[in-house]
């Protein structure tokens, strides 16, 4: 912790110290990707408590997740700096909502909704429209839209035009269900997350009281990714001010890619006609990129048009050379998915074994829509690759992490009367001794499956206290469970080892060493139903935020066809144009380099022909079908007995190797097997999901399975294999 309000300084570049040390008056941060502006918004509030400038109580720094906010909290008490209040918009409003509600309105506030499809579904049931799961979601968003661009039900039709934004279904039908959704709500005295938000603008907007209370006991406010506010959040925002301009706000135009829920980058764009005696620092030295990450980046964000690109920033890299972003095309989704995984392994492969060495919470593979995943999440399987789903995972909900906790807290409450603790080196190692009792221990266990991920849940809370134990030195362990809550009750979870599955946008605000942008094709990026030049602006942005998630290794991938055979009637994206390689297609660029890679297919195997049903004799694409060669809904020859053994083996090897069992064979690839019956290891290799690897693994197993006898042992040779009876000179 710096002892004084200079120290607080030390380490920040010029401008970094520019945005610290203007304590008054409104600042606008004009922000770039990985520039370091959380950095330079946390010692802006430091240096201003450090100095006496602020009182902690009369700050109030808000942002946009939970994840975000407890990270500034994190830095803050670090800093020397607790006692101030990082809040989401929501959060703090919520607050101020249950307080005030009492006095502004009596009784009771009502209580929150924990999701809003249920009463959704029922609202448009009620006007004799029956939603399906998508039509449900796009119709949520739209009422949530209107909501936060404070939109009524009857003027959401002449909304939609003048903003030109294309909706989902018909306008006086979401229109319809808006209005009875908006009833029930009444109905019932319950509130949804927009209400929250809208109610507390009407308590301040209406009870000047209320409003000057809140303003005295918040004077100060710094609001990050100003460039994702919208018309209501912007409202809130003003009434906590007032006629006063204490404001620090960050943004990056650039990194728009919310205007769907309604944010726009206006506000941060229009903040120096708003307030024209504003301070503008702008940060533009990034920490996070290569030299050759950012020059794409600047590339991309180069050819980009309208308001927003005005305003751009041209990032300078601060960071060593790096290799250059790969370009690669495949004939086909497969071929890009599985050759994005033998990449993966690659980079996992240790620096002793000559490898790069990179963790796989170091990776991530990222793509448009999250209907993209499945083909990677099979292509990861297959490899054998531990990987998680972004958004998709809740830490502090995982039982082990649980029983952890409740140990931590009974360690805690006992103090120095538990045993546990008596020799424990630290607060990590007091913490590591608490988990021992659990089962962990400090050397990981053999393989990856299961096992590994509990030990690696376990590991993360270890490192956890690391890092909390130098942020504080002397810190208890009281105090540590204190901050584990809290990060559970904000979901703001540790890393976890396993390759990231992501969209761009659940991305945003994360970075990775290593990064594969997948499925770069015209159509789906930008979306194909994004038509118009600002949503097609929007798109780029969206993978300008992609590149900018990258470190050091950049892939940026696409394939000619869905399928195998199928017609190679897409394109790249048209943002790839003119940053691609010569031999990619296009010319370069000027500054912008890269290297491209032309895929031949899975294990570098010539493009596949089309693959036809070995029942119906239909041409297939969906991608578990092709595994199997047969339609879905074509009669199965599959061999049951053979099946339940290679069940019942596949599990033994699972549970031997610490892995899941997906990752020995795929459900899909088991069926196949058993189906097929192969009796030699040609005929194995045939069958999709057995590749070079898992045959040399598992094949002579597999086939003396098929072939009715027990599995052979692990590297014996196949059953029928002809004996080596090549003559080798002595002592060779």
């Amino acid at each position: 912790m710096p002892d004084s309000a200079d120290a607080v300084l030390e380490g920040l570049d010029p401008e970094q110290r520019a945005v610290a040390t203007t304590l008054h008056g409104p600042v606008c941060v004009l922000a770039g990707a990985g520039t370091g502006k959380t950095r330079a918004l946390t010692h802006r509030i430091a240096y201003g408590v450090r100095a006496g400038v602020y009182r902690p109580s009369t700050v109030l720094a808000v942002t946009f997740t939970q994840r975000a906010a407890a990270e500034m909290r994190g830095r803050l008490r670090g800093l020397g700096a607790g006692g101030v209040q990082a809040r989401t918009f929501h959060a703090a409003a919520l607050r101020q909502l249950q307080y005030f509600w009492p006095k502004a309105v009596g009784g009771e506030p009502p209580r929150l909704l924990d999701g809003k499809f249920p009463l959704v579904a029922e609202a448009a049931a009620r006007n004799r429209m029956r939603l399906e799961r998508t039509e449900l979601r796009d119709v949520t968003g739209e009422i949530e839209w209107a909501k936060v661009t404070q939109t009524t039900p009857e003027d959401y039709p002449a909304a939609l035009a003048k903003a030109g934004r294309e909706p989902p279904r018909d306008p006086a039908e979401t229109g319809r269900i808006y209005a009875t959704y908006e009833q029930l709500k009444q109905d019932r005295g319950v509130i949804d997350f927009e209400d929250v938000l809208l109610l507390t603008v009407g308590i301040l907007a209406d009870r000047p009281d209320i409003a000057e209370t809140v303003r005295g006991q918040y004077q100060h406010f710094l609001v990050d990714e100003y460039q994702d506010v919208s018309p209501l959040q912007q409202r809130l925002l003003q009434l906590w001010l007032g006629d006063r301009d204490s404001l620090c706000v960050v943004g990056d135009a650039g990194q728009t890619i919310y205007s769907f829920t309604g944010a726009t980058p206006d506000h941060l764009l229009n903040f120096r006609a708003r307030h024209p005696h504003a301070t503008v620092v702008r940060l533009v030295r990034d920490y996070r990129s290569s030299p050759q990450v950012v020059h794409l980046a600047n590339g991309l964000l180069g050819q980009a048009r309208g308001k927003a690109a005005e305003h751009r920033l041209e990032l300078v890299s601060q960071r060593p050379s790096g290799p250059e972003p790969v370009f690669a095309e495949y004939p086909d989704e497969p071929a890009e998915a599985e050759a994005t995984a033998r990449r993966i392994v690659e980079l996992l492969t240790p620096v002793e074994r000559g490898g790069p060495g990179v963790p796989a919470s170091e990776i991530a593979v990222l793509y448009r829509v999250n209907a993209q995943s499945e083909i990677y999440e099979q292509a990861l399987a297959d490899a054998g690759v531990p990987y998680r789903m972004r958004g998709a995972e809740r830490f502090f909900e995982r039982p082990e992490i649980r029983q952890a906790g409740l140990a931590l807290r009974g360690a805690a409450r006992a103090g120095a009367n538990d045993r546990a603790l008596a020799d424990a080196d630290g607060l990590a190692g007091q913490v590591g001794a608490v988990l021992a009792a659990t089962g962990w221990t400090p050397q990981p266990p053999a393989g990856s499956g299961a096992v590994r991920e509990r030990w690696e849940s376990l590991r993360a809370l270890v490192r956890l206290a690391e890092d909390f134990e130098r942020a504080r030195p002397g810190a208890t362990l009281g105090e540590f469970v204190a901050e584990v809550d809290e990060r559970a009750a904000a979901q703001h979870a540790p890393t976890v080892e396993g390759v990231t599955l992501a969209s761009l946008h659940t991305a945003k605000g994360l970075e990775w060493d290593a990064v594969f942008l997948v499925g770069l094709t015209d159509g789906m990026l930008p979306i194909s139903h994004a038509r118009t030049p600002e949503h097609i602006e929007e798109e780029r942005r969206l993978l300008y935020v992609g590149v900018t998630r990258a470190r050091w290794h950049l892939t940026l991938s696409w394939a000619l066809a869905r399928s195998p055979g199928g017609r190679a009637g897409r394109r790249p994206s048209r943002f790839l144009d003119g940053l691609r390689p010569a031999g990619a297609g296009g010319a370069v660029r000027p500054g912008v380099t890269g290297s491209v890679e032309r895929g031949q297919g899975a294990r570098g195997r010539r493009p596949r022909g089309p693959v036809k049903c070995r029942v119906c004799g239909r041409t297939m694409t969906d991608a578990v079908e092709i595994k199997l060669r047969r339609c879905a809904d074509c009669p199965s020859q599959i061999d049951e007995e053979l099946y339940e053994r290679l069940r019942e083996w596949r599990a033994g090897r699972a549970a031997e190797l610490g892995r899941p069992a997906y990752a020995v064979f795929t459900d899909a690839t088991l069926t196949a097997i058993a189906e097929g019956a192969p009796g030699s290891e040609r005929e194995l290799s045939r069958i999709p999901g057995v590749g070079a690897y898992k045959l040399r693994q598992f094949g002579a197993e597999v086939l003396a399975l098929c072939a009715g006898e027990a599995a052979a042992a692990p590297g014996a040779e196949p059953p029928g294999a002809a004996p080596d009876t090549t003559s080798r000179p002595a002592g060779k």
